[in-house]
């Protein structure tokens, strides 16, 4: 595995100019490496380390990108081909059981783990040419404990398909809607 910071505890924009930006949000910015990896630069050190302590531990799973090298305020990871289910929504207008099952899947994989936020923003959830999907964006996986998808219900709405996918989670897992309902 070729390192791309060799030994850099930081890095700097200059060390990422020569690297295509994909995507930038409120905590850093994103940056293509090859065709399967990116890095997230970071803006603030603390929010790095959070984020790097959640995909460390999410390594046990497929359902979060894998790690391949890091620093202070950078983390070398899996570049996700996909759309995200915020997009995918927007394009189809339904969800079907399958991805039911799917996102259920996933939700299953961060309590296995260990995370205490079993929660995720739609923009979040990556699916990918093969059909999976992958989270990103985990800098709150241990600080934020919720066993709602509050943030993920929220998102399904916004596109009129709140009650469809919980029409599916009460026919496939019962108990599980029932938890929910009440918090909801």
């Amino acid at each position: 595995m070729d390192n791309f910071f060799k030994a850099k505890k930081k890095i700097s924009h200059f060390d990422l100019k020569n690297y295509k930006q994909i995507a930038q949000g409120k905590d850093g910015r994103i940056y293509s490496l090859t065709s399967d990896k990116c890095v997230k630069f970071f803006f603030r050190e603390d929010t790095c380390k959070k984020e790097y302590e959640a995909l460390k531990l999410g390594q046990k799973t497929e359902v979060i990108p894998r790690v391949y090298e890091s620093g202070d305020n950078y983390i070398v990871m899996e570049f996700v081909k996909g759309v995200s289910l915020a997009h995918h929504m927007k394009k189809n207008g339904y969800i079907d059981k399958e991805l039911t099952r799917k996102i259920l899947f996933v939700l299953n994989e961060l309590k296995r783990v260990g995370f205490k936020r079993l929660d995720t923003e739609i923009r979040h959830l990556l699916l990918n040419k093969q059909g999976q999907f992958k989270v990103i964006d985990h800098k709150r996986a241990f600080s934020t404990k919720t066993s709602v998808p509050i943030k993920l219900i929220k998102g399904l709405k916004k596109y009129g398909l709140e009650d469809q996918f919980l029409s599916h989670v009460q026919r496939m897992q019962p108990l599980l809607y029932n938890n929910w309902k009440d918090k909801l």
